[in-house]
């Protein structure tokens, strides 16, 4: 290995040549306490930036294992890592001038949920520690600029390692803080099916955000209070005893004026499959981690899907036990999407009115007595709801505003009122019973058959030149095929996109071989990210991209959403 004098003796050389030359800094540089690697360098100043990495030994940096004794911890911990490498690099970033990107230093930007990330990653067993970082590499017009590089790596980038992956550097309680809250949160997961729940919204929340581009809580807002009806109290690890809201498993019913906070509530429900930071006001939200939100999605493929629990006996003929489209309508979409979850092994779906198709929903009384039940091919969501609960262990939670059909067949009614909820599932059912349901309760259907085996593209097999392009959270480009994910709502970072562009590649590469089901295909992904990390997928382990993990039910609706899919 070469030394940090090797590499400033280099840049003295290169100094003032053309970019090209800057190919010759690839290579690791042991620096007093820490390995410095120079992954891929860019081509020139307005390429992306060049990826380096820092390596801290476990007995240099000295975390105490302690913190990091659990996955949940771990993750945490380099989390806040990352966090803080990131606020350091913030203060030093662009301070080199010059064209393109020159002087750039930036890593992953976290959001509000944690989330594992290839930006850091903590050896569970030696400590060691290993950060992912770009740097711009400094360039007059297409001239190298060397000097503006070693102020970036022997002034910046040190006093950024020393503050920020050093433990003794670091607030010792607030790292400690970290790791409780993250084995207070796993406690609060690990007890909701024991308890017979599906999501717990702890007292004192905040859940409104600061506004629709800002994910941070709203100052001023109303914190939550649970009603009592529905009032829990845990005992947690280091919190010690919390109160909220227990949302029973079954179907529970969200409704109240607009304006006054379902939406809200559910949103805080959709992400609270993931953990969240300290301060975010969701902290102690927390949802079915399999929970999936549910939405109509037209225009969305769909390929060879068994949706004839909703949908039968269309016009056209069409199989519904195998239904293909390349422009789904908004019911045949959120039948689709109810059906894929299951495959993907929900047991919490989550709806709002507003963004579900109406006739996939419900009918009213007056269009069953003009279109009766025999001469419409779809059986509404409200016909099929108790089923999915009763004998496929799926609990719904819906928001509703107009119409008042699910107050017949909803277990807990909760009214939002002014951001405060309100237990009135006695009033809605006393109600209810003066306007009965006219259609007779339906057999149960047929399970869905979720045998598909999908076969890998030609395109995308191992050797081939593959463009992949992610999209932000909109999701990713591969070759000439675009995978839309916006309508994947709980999706809550770029990186997870981009990671589901690089699951599905390696899946093209190593998965599809039109014997493994759709099931299996993402338990082995699961299985790599599991065992060998998120880095895996790009097989590139010189030029790693900055990935987050995406949930089992996120790889899933990539999988369905591809257009090349071929089953």
């Amino acid at each position: 290995m070469q030394t940090s004098a090797d590499l400033k003796s280099l840049l003295s050389r290169i100094d003032r040549r053309g970019y090209p030359a800057y190919k010759d800094t690839r290579g690791a540089y042991q620096f007093p306490g820490y390995v410095l690697s120079i992954d891929h360098v860019q081509g020139d100043p307005f390429a992306a930036p060049s990826k380096l990495s820092v390596h801290v030994a476990g007995r240099t940096a000295a975390f105490p294992p302690a913190l990091y004794r659990l996955p949940c911890q771990r993750i945490a911990l380099q989390d806040e890592l990352t966090r803080q490498f990131g606020r350091q690099a913030a203060q030093v970033s662009f301070q080199a001038r010059g064209s393109g990107h020159s002087g750039l230093i930036s890593l992953s930007r976290c959001g509000q949920e944690v989330l594992e990330r290839t930006a850091c990653s903590l050896d569970p067993k030696t400590g060691d520690l290993l950060l992912r970082l770009e740097v711009g590499f400094p360039a007059n017009g297409r001239t190298i600029n060397a000097r503006e590089l070693e102020k970036i790596l022997f002034d910046d980038l040190p006093r950024c390692v020393k503050a920020s992956l050093i433990c003794a550097n670091l607030d010792a309680r607030r790292l400690q803080a970290v790791a409780d809250l993250a084995e207070d949160q796993k406690a609060i997961r690990e007890a909701l099916p024991r308890l017979g729940l599906c999501a717990f919204v702890a007292d004192g929340s905040i859940l409104p955000r600061e506004s629709g581009v800002s994910s941070r809580p709203m100052k001023g807002a109303v914190a939550f209070q649970a009603p009592p009806e529905l009032a829990v109290t845990l005992e947690l690890p280091h919190r010690g005893l919390v109160r909220g809201m227990g949302i029973p498993r079954g179907i529970t019913l969200i409704v109240g004026g607009g304006y006054h906070g379902k939406s809200t509530l559910l949103k805080a429900l959709e992400l609270g499959v993931y953990p969240h930071i300290a301060g975010d006001g969701r902290e102690y939200v927390v949802t079915d981690d399999t929970a999936v939100k549910i939405r109509a999605e037209d225009g969305r493929s769909i390929q060879k899907t068994d949706i004839s629990l909703f949908i039968n006996d269309l016009p056209n003929g069409k199989d519904t036990r195998s239904f293909s489209t390349e422009d789904a309508s908004g019911s045949t979409s959120q039948a689709a999407n109810v059906v894929e979850a299951m495959e993907a092994g929900t047991s919490l779906l989550l709806m709002d009115e507003d963004t579900s198709a109406t006739n996939f929903m419900i009918r009213d009384e007056l269009m069953q007595r003009v279109i009766r039940r025999d001469m419409e091919p779809i059986t509404p969501f409200i016909d099929r709801i108790r089923e999915l609960y009763d004998r496929h262990g799926v609990s719904t939670v819906i928001v509703a505003g107009s119409s008042g059909a699910y107050f017949h067949i909803a277990d807990h009614i909760i009214q939002m009122d002014r951001y405060v909820p309100r237990d009135i599932t006695a009033l809605a059912k006393g109600e209810a019973a003066h306007f009965p349901l006219r259609d007779e309760p339906l057999a149960p259907a047929a399970a869905p058959c979720f045998q598909r085996c999908p076969k890998a593209d030609p395109e995308l097999r191992q050797g081939d030149r593959v463009k992949l392009k992610p999209l932000g959270r909109d999701g990713f480009s591969i070759n000439r095929e675009t995978v839309d994910l916006r309508y994947v709502e709980q999706l809550a970072d770029g990186e997870q996109s981009a990671a589901l562009g690089w699951c599905l590649l390696y899946a093209q590469r190593h998965l599809l071989d039109g014997k493994r089901d759709l099931r299996q295909v993402v338990d082995a992904l699961e299985k790599v990210m599991e065992e060998q990390g998120l880095e895996a997928l790009s097989e590139s382990r010189s030029s790693v991209p900055f990935l987050a993990r995406p949930r089992r039910q996120e790889i899933f609706a990539c999988l369905n959403r591809y257009r090349g899919l071929r089953l």
